[in-house]
């Protein structure tokens, strides 16, 4: 009878290393990062015996043919850790390299040995070994000095041991250390499977956002904004801060089943209709609404903004007005119901008559790929480098993986906003697909356990390696219950803390900022929304919001723990109406920022500032400087007191200085 058996290919290999983080789902999905952002990465590595061990953290930019590396560093209980920075755009790779560190071990014997009294002679032969093998890899100046160390081996332990002092010397310096560390013996090294991460510019980890529907821009009343209106108002967004302005779809608008006010199934004569019913006999998502301008009208306006140190977001919105071109072209992309006609959209109870939703299902699906793949790069020819993704949750997760990583092979610094209000996993799973942002609960999130919690799952788990949130107080769809009242405070309290707690966030434009309020009956919407008729807005205006966006915006570009969102921690105060936290950044930025949530009366309570995290001893005065209204206060310690007056302003902005 034969025996049948196998070796493993590596049954030499000592070294394990297992929980690496960051790794998504096995490394199935690449971490995100910002161009300069140090990247830390944490192992278990562990070696069989007594014998020490080497390990290296090792990346490549996706252009580097050789790979560069770092030392991880041993710092509890077989957790291993290591740095390295990204410094380019684009995809990196990392791994972690382990082994039995023979040279390490060595020198740790010799060192006992020689404390121990003992004469050695072996050992010295060895070393002779290991430097002969050092030298082979070293050039220059190190060769030279290697091979004579090799040679003080040598004579330590032949022609009488002349050299023997010498070479105890060398055997336990801090330059036999170095030379170990640059010329490593790697012997059976066991290598971990390549991680990935993708790299963005700093607008995708830094970024203010202002919504505005064009055909509202006009400053005369009863007339249909154009571009050249919305290119009037950049001086004054990018006067208050902002440097994303978002638009809703810019296409033309069907006119089977329009809807009214209201989203009434009745639209009355002259009535726009809702810029998500997109196409007409005009054209479709390649087509601009011909009352907004031209293409190149719309090129200039691009042109325009970054003048102004701005960017326009395009709204992908893949859905279809009945007069779509796509509709008759292609009609195996929808949906066909038995009685012959083509679903609509529907959101139970809710019916959107005038929107077809695109099929994924359709057997024809390579080609509505490819036809989507053009928008995109189309939209990218005029200059457009930021797309908000109207409900992504409702596609396919297949075309979402492969449409981004297409779009990012010619044009590496588009960033994908999902705007997906639906159940966690499905929107962390759009993330990971390679979304650069996400919209998220934020506008549920209230009171001041559910704040810390959601902060917490976003900054403090897995998520914070893959999922970037972008904070909105309310959307064009959204009303939340808290701002229906109208109440300066809580409007004021909403846009701050979106503006502080992460890096990303945005408004619904003039409608957050001059305070309407108008519910739909018992919901979560706004009565006369805009998405259904065109408003007209005094863009004149200013009010005690506007000063506080403008003056928010400017702390947040001059103060660089504004710039991170992971950077967060929430300073203990015994007061469920008040919520501190701390954001810190490498330069020594060091920002405090404490918010009455009850917009209606007057709270007080001690705040807990973790000294450690501000680099202060508790018997060190340092100031509290808030950058809003200019106060500023000395303090002492952990403990301090503070109160804040919702109306006068519901919130502390500080900046912590030294004295």
């Amino acid at each position: 009878m034969k025996n049948h058996f196998s070796f493993p290919d590596n049954g030499q290999t000592r070294a394990v290393v297992e929980r690496v983080t960051p790794e998504i789902d096995g490394g199935r999905y690449a971490i995100k990062a910002i161009v300069g952002e140090s990247i830390t990465v944490e192992a278990d590595i562990l070696v069989d015996g007594h014998d020490k061990l080497s390990a290296r953290l090792l990346f490549k930019h996706e252009s580097d043919k050789e790979w560069s590396e770092t030392l991880m560093q041993l710092f509890d209980n077989n957790r291993w850790i290591g740095h390295f920075s990204v410094e380019k755009q684009g995809f990196y790779t990392y791994t972690i390299e382990a082994w039995a560190d023979h040279i390490a071990s060595w020198m740790h014997e010799v060192d006992a040995k020689v404390r121990d009294g003992q004469h050695l002679k072996v050992e010295l032969m060895q070393g002779e070994l290991f430097l002969n093998d050092m030298a082979k890899k070293a050039k220059g100046d190190d060769k030279k000095v290697i091979q004579e160390a090799a040679r003080a081996m040598k004579g330590a332990y032949s022609k009488g041991e002349e050299r023997y002092g010498e070479a105890i010397q060398i055997a336990m310096s801090q330059q036999m250390l170095d030379w170990a560390t640059k010329y490593p013996e790697r012997q059976d090294a066991f290598r971990y499977k390549e991680l990935k991460i993708y790299v963005d510019r700093k607008a995708a980890g830094f970024s203010s956002w202002y919504s505005i529907f064009p055909r509202s821009a006009s400053r005369e009343y009863g007339k249909h904004g154009t571009f050249k209106d919305v290119e009037n108002l950049l001086p004054r967004i990018a006067e208050m801060g902002f440097d994303v302005l978002y638009l809703p779809p810019i296409h033309p608008i069907g006119k089977t089943h329009r809807k009214g006010k209201n989203n009434s199934v009745t639209c009355e004569e002259g009535e726009p209709g809702v810029p998500y019913g997109i196409g007409s006999q005009e054209g479709g998502h390649d087509t601009i609404h011909s009352e907004l301008g031209t293409v190149e009208d719309f090129k200039q306006l691009i042109g325009a903004c970054k003048t102004f140190g701005m960017e326009i977001a395009m709204d992908l919105a893949i859905q279809c007005s009945p007069d779509h071109p796509w509709v008759k072209k292609h009609p195996n992309w929808f949906k066909i119901l038995p009685d012959g006609t083509i679903k609509y959209a529907e959101n139970p109870p809710k019916k959107y008559q005038d929107i077809y939703p695109v099929n994924f299902e359709t057997a024809d699906w390579q080609n509505l790929w490819q036809e989507l793949k053009r928008i995109i790069y189309l939209w990218a020819e005029w200059g457009i480098r930021i797309i908000r993704v109207d409900n992504p949750h409702t596609k396919s997760f297949g075309f979402w993986e492969w449409i981004i990583a297409e779009t990012k092979k010619d044009y590496p610094d588009m960033i994908f906003l999902s705007e997906a209000f639906t159940k966690p996993k499905v929107m962390q799973q759009l993330a990971k697909l390679g979304y650069t942002q996400s919209y998220t609960y934020y506008v549920w999130r209230t009171h001041k356990w559910e704040i810390i919690q959601y902060m917490e799952e976003l900054t403090k788990g897995e998520m914070k390696y893959y999922f970037r949130p972008n904070f909105w107080p309310n959307t064009h769809d959204i009303n939340p219950y808290m701002l229906q009242g109208r109440h300066e405070p809580l409007f004021l309290i909403r846009y701050f803390m979106a503006a502080t707690l992460v890096s990303n966030y945005g408004i619904f434009g003039p409608t957050y900022e001059y305070l309407y309020n108008e519910p739909y009956p018992n919901k979560e919407e706004y009565g006369f929304s805009e998405k259904y008729e065109i408003k007209w807005w005094d863009w004149e205006h200013r009010n005690k919001l506007t000063y506080i966006i403008t003056q928010v915006n400017r702390i947040r570009k001059e103060n660089t723990a504004f710039h991170s969102t992971n950077n967060i921690e929430f300073c203990e105060v015994h007061n469920d109406q008040l919520l501190a936290y701390l954001k810190t950044a490498p330069d020594g930025n060091r920002i405090l920022c404490i918010v009455n949530l009850d917009g209606y009366n007057k709270q007080s309570g001690t705040v807990k500032v973790p000294l450690y995290r501000i680099h202060k001893n508790d018997w060190e005065t340092y100031r509290v400087h808030d950058l809003i209204t200019g106060a500023s206060f000395s303090w002492k310690g952990e403990y301090n007191f503070i109160e804040i007056d919702p109306y006068i302003l519901p919130f502390h902005l500080f900046r912590i200085e030294d004295i």
